[in-house]
């Protein structure tokens, strides 16, 4: 089996260059691109989705994001941040060769949170819904293109970041105001979108992950069946959301050849753990799962931009150093 570690993606502060060199340094062998929500809403993970779509408008208006007719100051702005990191990767991993990681947020997340008009989200309107989705997969294959061109020895990885989508499979979106929910959306709906997503990665020859740090996520659809019904070849998850039965589903997932990208570092919380109690925590989960997968990706529960600086780099070392313990051990 073969160990590895990476991040989900955000990080503290401002300074990309910084954010850049710590990734590169302690993740050598899974590297991202990372995200800094601390530099504003173009920065975020739904501005950096916006910065990634095709074709569609949106404009931060109200303390919100809405698709527009045209791109807003804040969507170009997007584009533009977005652009300029990819500039400062190139200057400081032109030459990587290995697996490189970038992130973008998923299209049923994107529907619950970007606004459609004045008084309701995307996830209201079915046909905005598709529109976002498709002109979502575009953008995937044009920003993975681009990656390629500055990291030409890379193989690329997509993440997509879908914390929203469990309340979307339930109907737990609150409408604006809060008194009502949008209805659930069909699982077949939802897995459809995110294989035109996960599609697009494939035809830029990137491998497709999707990553949840929520409960009740449907993990034998997404990853279980090496079959066009299940687009992603790997899951990523909090290790502390597992409910019983997705132990089952993610055995199924490993046992058909998926990657297992486990959140195994909570946080949030007080002190972080050791790189022991990690590994007996990875360790614990692989029994629990019974299968050992042909690859196991640690990672944090989710983003790290709510810590400090010193103390994301510490989580980050603490991951690597797991990684170094259990190659002996697995």
């Amino acid at each position: 089996m073969r160990v590895s570690c990476t991040g989900l993606g955000s990080l503290p502060g401002p300074d990309m260059a910084t954010a850049i060199g710590a990734v590169l340094d302690v993740f050598e062998d899974f590297p991202h691109l990372p995200e800094l929500p601390a530099r504003g809403p173009a920065s975020d993970m739904i501005g950096r989705g916006l910065a990634v779509v095709a074709g569609l408008g949106a404009q931060w208006e109200a303390g919100e994001w809405r698709l527009a007719p045209a791109a807003g100051a804040d969507q170009r702005l997007a584009r533009s941040v977005l652009r300029d990191d990819l500039d400062r990767l190139e200057e400081a991993a032109h030459d990587f060769q290995g697996r490189f990681k970038v992130q973008v947020c998923g299209p049923w997340t994107l529907a619950a949170v970007v606004s459609a008009g004045r008084s309701a989200k995307v996830l209201g309107d079915g046909g905005a819904r598709r529109d976002l989705a498709q002109a979502l997969a575009e953008g995937v294959k044009a920003h993975l293109g681009e990656v390629a061109k500055r990291l030409p020895g890379a193989a690329l990885v997509l993440q997509v970041d879908e914390p929203a989508l469990p309340s979307v499979l339930r109907g737990g979106v609150p409408t604006p105001g809060g008194y009502f929910r949008y209805g659930a959306v069909d699982l077949p709906e939802a897995v459809g979108a995110q294989a035109e997503v996960a599609a697009a990665a494939r035809a830029e020859g990137a491998q497709a992950a999707i990553h949840c740090c929520a409960p009740g996520m449907p993990f034998a659809e997404l990853a279980a069946e090496p079959s066009s019904r299940s687009p992603f070849e790997a899951v990523s998850f909090d290790l502390d959301m597992l409910a019983d039965g997705d132990f089952d589903a993610l055995a199924r997932a490993a046992e058909n050849g998926a990657e297992l990208w486990l959140g195994v570092l909570p946080t949030t919380g007080g002190q972080l753990p050791s790189p022991d109690e990690l590994r007996a925590r990875t360790l614990r989960f692989l029994d629990d799962i019974g299968v050992r997968p042909d690859s196991l990706v640690l990672t944090p529960a989710c983003g790290l931009a709510s810590l400090s600086a010193g103390r994301a780099r510490q989580a980050m070392t603490a991951l690597a150093k797991t990684v170094a313990i259990l190659d002996d051990q697995v």
